[in-house]
């Protein structure tokens, strides 16, 4: 049986490599977990950095106040 549309991705979404920028746990530094290829993309130019930047600042807000997502804009338009 062939995989519909949102399995097959899915399994692409799973095969990606997740971290946070600095590769430390999110629980110790509060940043944003993305695809390593994002990240990558992100810190080569200098308006990626600071939009990393605000990222983990609505991360670490977000956190703070005890929520576990937070509406950081990185995957803002992406098809999900």
């Amino acid at each position: 049986m062939a995989k519909a549309s949102s399995q097959k991705s899915l399994d692409r979404w799973t095969k990606q490599k997740w971290r946070t920028p600095s590769g430390k746990p999110s629980g110790e530094t509060g940043e944003v977990y993305a695809p390593s290829a994002t990240i990558s993309k992100l810190k080569s130019s200098k308006s990626g950095k600071a939009k990393l930047a605000a990222a983990n600042k609505k991360k670490r807000e977000a956190t703070r106040k005890g929520e576990q997502h937070a509406k950081h804009g990185l995957h803002k338009g992406k098809k999900r």
